[in-house]
């Protein structure tokens, strides 16, 4: 039986994708956690039992890092990348990464082609998306029983909701947050963003809370944060919170007002030990079923639309996931959906804006 190694990513079994060759040895960078856990349990064991191959998961609390040093280097080690969408746009243009036709792609369970089976932007030249995920705000319910915080406005009004707040030590993941939070709609994030009065506009309304942060920096860290009682309310990544509300039992609520949307995608480092063999690890993840498949374990909703009829229950077979997903048209109305190519025009500046904010 030949070995699969993959650090931390998401395999599966694809609808309609047939008799599939077993893979050369393959390694898959990811992010581990509750993602791990999703992935093992979605993709991994149906991966097992259609081909043989076994998997192995080590988690990367970014996999853009070191994929980064591994091209840099000269030395690439892995041959596939579950990343952010803007960090695989980014590594792309750079060159740090191979491209991939999406007419390559097994069509969707329906029948419909990959390329209109995507959620619109997961599908780019060099990124082939796995999940649709949200940063949202988790709260402790214990602390405000009568009155719990509904929107992100509460979450920046500590006189009414007492307590510490929990933010991610990133300009991008925090400066839209601000604006949202004085009173920009969602859908105006970017332009306001976009001009100088709009970033001063987001730093003076993170200044009204700088004092009561505690930053962190890994995904694990909020939920932790929150159970530990040093924080009342954080932001954090919605399958993590979701996976500590219903998986752990934890008091948690969840604010889905001025969620930040993004997508994951997988990718191929030049470079790759196994750049074929990566590719048909990627065709064979990102079918219908496989997508469904992981949704049965953490709430992030499958990037392929042939996916979202297929999702049922959480694992405990009594929690409807619907609900908990972030593309959910309740959960989504108020989102603000990542612009990879603003972020890619002025993520430097802001975020050493944010770093010399941070340190003063």
């Amino acid at each position: 039986m030949r070995k699969i190694l993959i650090l931390s990513t998401a395999l599966g079994i694809s609808a309609g994708l047939g008799g599939i060759a077993a893979a050369e040895d393959t390694s898959v960078v990811s992010w581990g956690g509750a993602y791990e856990m999703s992935q093992v349990e979605g993709y991994n064991k149906p991966y097992t039992e259609a081909t043989g191959n076994t998997v192995r998961m080590i988690a990367a609390d970014d996999p853009a890092v070191p994929l980064r040093a591994q091209v840099e280097a000269g030395n690439v080690t892995s041959d596939v990348f579950d990343l952010a969408m803007s960090d695989a746009i980014r590594l792309c243009d750079e060159g740090a990464l191979m491209e991939i036709d999406p007419a390559t792609l097994p069509a969707g369970a329906d029948g419909t082609p990959a390329v209109d089976d995507f959620v619109e932007g997961s599908l780019q030249d060099c990124a082939v998306g796995n999940i649709v995920w949200g940063t949202v705000i988790a709260y402790d319910t214990t602390k405000f029983p009568d009155n719990p915080p509904q929107t992100v406005a509460d979450f920046f009004d500590t006189e009414a909701f007492p307590g510490k707040r929990g933010l991610p030590k990133s300009a991008k993941r925090t400066l839209y947050l601000a604006l949202i939070a004085d009173g920009v709609p969602a859908a105006d994030v970017y332009d306001v963003l976009g001009t100088p009065e709009g970033v001063d506009r987001a730093f003076a309304k993170l200044d009204t809370i700088k004092d009561d942060v505690v930053w962190w920096e890994a995904g694990a860290q909020p939920m932790q944060l929150l159970a530990d009682g040093e924080v009342t309310m954080t932001t954090g990544y919605n399958g993590r919170v979701f996976d500590a509300m219903v998986g752990e039992g934890k008091p948690f609520g969840v604010i889905w007002d001025g969620q930040y949307l993004e997508i994951n995608a997988f990718v191929i480092p030049k470079g790759a030990p196994n750049p074929e063999a990566g590719l048909e690890y990627i065709k064979f993840a990102t079918g219908t079923q496989p997508l469904a498949n992981q949704a049965r374990y953490i709430s992030y909703g499958p990037a392929r639309k042939s996916s979202a009829p297929l999702v049922g229950l959480y694992q405990d077979d009594k929690t409807e996931m619907a609900p908990h997903m972030p593309t959910t048209p309740e959960n989504v109305a108020t989102a603000v959906t990542d612009d990879p190519t603003f972020w890619a025009d002025h993520d430097a500046e802001l975020t050493e804006r944010f770093n010399s904010w941070l340190a003063r």
